[in-house]
């Protein structure tokens, strides 16, 4: 029946779904409550008049006061008994399959409802049972006036109903055995989760339902193990409290404050936090504002384990960027790496006395436990938004924790920040205003140095920023004149050529294209040529010695970049020309003379060269100069390092003449 239900629903007709709801009436609310086959003891005298079976029990120990239900115990079960278990495992799904309510339900049929299910409150268990008691089903059963009154998947609803009831409040018998512990919670999550659904369905069930769900949740809220039961509960709260007049605060602030911070690194949990999150998203971002707050507790569970939730994540990603939460969710999305090694140091602080195999104590735990320290730990394990976007000592905790950029789950979780950084991006593209995008370009620039130092995750996060940062420039131009200075502190200073080369040259790019008076009326001559003076001096440094000790040579894309860039803004204030000329033919006869420290490829300084003989040649035409170099933004925009074709075609004609 499960794979009918699952595989081909539509195979069930109207009649097919009636007697089975009968059927399943039967099986939950009336198996036999006696023990089935294997009470006798056996042996010699096992006979006619051998112990007849006991009464079924209850987990405690205690004799079975109600109707039977998974959690009853006993040395054997009946056949009806086992289709009872079987019914309760498959009756969420039958209902959430075939009794969905139809929307042309009026409110007059709700008040019906409310005041049918009401009464039938009143009329439990022993004025309703089956023909023959024990027996597998009884298709002719002995009803109470009230309940004769509901057609056949109603009523399965109002047993369904029952049945969670008991066993919620069996759930509150301590088992006298582990196993059944955790039984109970699981049945905790159907029982709940099933009046959910009947809930969703009826409405006027959800008056019965509030008081045993709200008692249960008092009862188990302050205990965590019982966390993915309180789950369920929320999701109940998330649906009915709004109609039973309940307020969810509580409830949602305990899933989203102590379930991340404390059960992090319980994978069914995260699994199961992040699917109702999933499934809830629409009313979370409308209804529930500790939702977006929460993002530092929520990234934990990713910080723990990237490869299990990232898919979540990504999904989840794009309702936590507002504008409110813009900058500081950047910073802890590059903190990442930095959160996950502080979560496997705070477990080691907690339950392992972790040492080295020399003997030596972790340093960076050591510096966890330390007081001085403890601020900086305590603001990446902070469990809401809003006590500030970053912390001032970034990089003495990346020194404190350069011993974990190597951990295997340090290392899992830098790989997936380039992923969430670009979903990140494109969300926040579309809510921030142009005051937003001047601070996040700042916050770009100052962190592409303060990344955790693992190598391979600076690189890759310094290729996502720098193709964001176009973007950003693209889509507002004018931020190259509001951020003038900061861009021109960033592309004048020589070190970031070396450290942030993928950054730097498309920074400049972005001045030699849109340093300009007809992208910004405010682009002034005197701009135009700070700028030209600050790269005219970095790319004579960069070509007039070797890199500083351990850093690699230069690209070749940077090269060609600068003097681009200087030949844009050159043909931008003709003034400028003479001094692009110069460099540009004392490179030609710098080269000639033999290797230069700065290039060690000759097929890729004969290309540097190449491309300083075009722009030199251009540049002696200043008008045709800047028709090339600076079109009109509706005439053509080069988005490509190269320069257009035409520059080629009008190097060979004035090479020609």
């Amino acid at each position: 029946m499960n794979t009918i239900l699952t595989h081909t629903p539509d195979c069930l007709t109207e009649g097919h779904e009636t007697l089975l709801s009968k059927k399943l009436v039967d099986w939950l609310r009336y198996a036999s409550t006696t023990q089935g086959g294997g009470a006798s003891s056996g042996g010699f005298f096992t006979g006619p008049r051998s112990r007849q079976p006991g009464p079924i029990a209850e987990l405690d120990g205690s004799v079975a006061g109600d109707f039977f239900t998974v959690l009853c115990v006993g040395q054997g079960f009946t056949e009806d008994q086992w289709m009872n278990v079987y019914s309760f495992s498959m009756l969420r799904h039958w209902l959430l399959t075939y009794h969905s309510v139809s929307n042309g339900n009026t409110a007059a049929d709700t008040a019906n409802r409310l005041k049918l299910s009401l009464s039938l409150s009143h009329f439990h268990s022993n004025d309703d049972r089956s023909e023959v008691d024990g027996s597998v089903v009884s298709m002719v059963s002995v009803t109470s006036s009230s309940s004769r009154l509901l057609p056949p998947k109603e009523r399965l609803r109002e047993k369904a109903f029952e049945y969670c009831q008991r066993l919620i409040e069996q759930s509150d018998r301590k088992a006298q055995k582990r196993t059944d512990t955790e039984l109970q919670k699981a049945c905790l999550v159907e029982a709940v989760c099933i009046l959910d659904s009947v809930c969703v369905e009826d409405a006027s069930l959800v008056y019965r339902a509030f008081p045993c769900v709200k008692a249960l949740y008092g009862r188990l809220s302050s205990d965590l193990s019982y966390a993915r039961v309180l789950l369920p509960i929320a999701q109940f709260y998330l649906n009915h409290g709004e109609m039973a007049a309940v307020d969810c605060e509580n409830v949602l602030k305990l899933v989203f404050g102590r379930f991340p911070a404390e059960l992090f690194n319980d994978p069914f949990l995260a699994h199961e936090l992040l699917q109702f999150l999933r499934l809830n998203l629409g009313n979370l971002q409308l209804q529930v504002p500790q939702y977006i707050r929460s993002f530092p507790n929520l990234l934990k569970f990713l910080a723990w384990d990237s490869p299990a939730v990232v898919d979540d994540f990504v999904d989840l990603l794009p309702s936590l960027v507002t504008a409110g939460t813009a900058i500081e969710l950047l910073h802890s999305l590059l903190d990442l790496p930095c959160l996950s090694a502080t979560l496997v140091l705070q477990l080691r602080s907690t339950y392992l006395p972790i040492s080295e195999s020399g003997g030596r104590g972790l340093l960076s735990l050591e510096a966890f436990r330390n007081p001085s320290f403890r601020g900086l730990f305590l603001f990446l394990l902070r469990n809401e938004a809003g006590s500030g976007d970053t912390i001032d000592r970034l990089s003495t905790l990346h020194e404190l924790l350069a011993e974990a950029a190597d951990w295997p789950r340090v290392v899992q979780c830098a790989q997936t920040v380039p992923v969430l950084l670009h979903i990140y991006f494109n969300t926040v593209f579309t809510v921030a205003d142009e005051k937003l995008l001047a601070h996040l370009l700042l916050v770009l620039l100052e962190r592409s140095s303060l990344l955790f130092n693992i190598p391979k995750y600076i690189k890759d996060i310094h290729r996502v920023l720098s193709r964001h940062l176009l973007r950003l420039f693209k889509l507002h131009p004018s931020l190259v004149v509001d951020q003038f200075h900061e861009l021109l502190e960033f592309t004048g200073t020589t070190a970031n050529v070396y450290s942030k080369e993928e950054i730097y040259t498309h920074m400049v790019w972005v001045l030699g294209e849109y340093l300009s008076a007809s992208h910004d009326p405010r682009c002034s001559v005197e701009r135009i040529t700070s700028c030209f003076e600050a790269l005219e001096v970095v790319l004579f440094e960069v070509t007039s010695s070797a890199p500083p000790p351990g850093a690699a040579l230069p690209a070749p894309r940077l090269i060609t970049t600068l003097m681009s860039a200087l030949a844009k803004l050159a043909s931008r204030s003709h003034d400028l020309i003479p001094r692009v000329s110069v460099f540009l033919s004392k490179l030609r006869t710098l080269t000639k003379s033999g290797s230069v420290p700065w290039c060690t490829d000759e097929e890729d300084l004969v290309a540097i060269v190449t491309r300083g003989e075009e722009l030199w040649s251009l540049l002696k035409t200043p008008g045709v100069a800047q028709s090339v170099l600076t079109p009109p933004p509706h005439w053509h925009r080069d988005t490509n390092v190269a320069m257009p074709l035409q520059l080629r075609a009008l190097t060979s004609l004035t090479h020609s003449h």
